[in-house]
């Protein structure tokens, strides 16, 4: 498994410190891609190593993608969905000001989900049902799509627009376009983005949050696994 300490944590500590440093910019900014190539499929970036989603997928049973231990736990479809979902709100929506990939090519239908928020307020009943009725190969596409999405959104940045704060009728149109609910499991979500700036989004979510809940994924995985044992 993954060690997030080991792999992950000195890179993003690194990005933290020089992300705002305008003769570090292009330093800065490659650094956001690999740490974005990590917490995607190979196939999204090009790659050719193995990366943390990458491990989620390689001999993957297909009934672990739906497998919840306890109620109080997620599955793995969901992570997937939940981390996809952020990154395309937060990217598309709050850093570029454009479409959200969600809604082109028809990727609610292709993928059989009945929802297009992000997922917070689902209670273990309803993260089963969503669970078991994705279409994962499907999920797994608009994940490569909302992944090469990105990075031509931060390839496109400048060093003035990392301290750009995330503008009002952005934040609205997450709420408008069904992104997050007017529940307070979900509408927080708002307030928390609303508090940043470009780089900050960049920090977290688009990196720092996709890697907790790929780390989720793996455990979940494993204990799959075990199970079968």
């Amino acid at each position: 498994m993954i060690s997030v300490a080991k792999q992950w944590n000195p890179k993003q500590a690194l990005l933290k410190s020089i992300i705002f440093e305008k003769d570090k910019f292009h330093e800065a900014m490659s650094l956001t891609i690999e740490l974005h190539s990590m917490i995607h499929s190979s196939e999204m970036s090009g790659v050719e190593v193995k990366t943390f989603e990458d491990e989620i997928w390689d001999k993957l049973n297909e009934n672990a993608i739906s497998y919840m231990p306890t109620n109080e736990d997620v599955t793995i479809a969901w992570n997937i969905w939940h981390i996809t979902r952020i990154e395309d709100i937060t990217s598309n929506i709050l850093i570029a000001g454009q479409d959200q990939v969600i809604n082109s090519d028809n990727w609610i239908e292709k993928m059989n989900v009945k929802i297009s928020d992000t997922g917070n307020a689902m209670k273990a009943s309803e993260i089963m049902t969503f669970s078991e009725s994705i279409n994962v190969q499907q999920l797994r596409n608009y994940r490569i799509d909302v992944g090469r999405r990105t990075r031509e959104i931060i390839s496109g940045l400048k060093p003035e627009d990392l301290k750009e704060k995330i503008e009002s009728p952005r934040l609205q149109r997450v709420l408008t376009e069904g992104g997050v609910l007017e529940v307070e499991d979900s509408i927080w979500l708002l307030d928390f983005w609303g508090k940043k700036n470009v780089a900050g989004i960049l920090l977290m979510p688009i990196t720092r949050h996709q890697v907790v809940h790929i780390n989720d994924s793996l455990k979940l995985k494993e204990k799959y696994s075990k199970k079968l044992k």
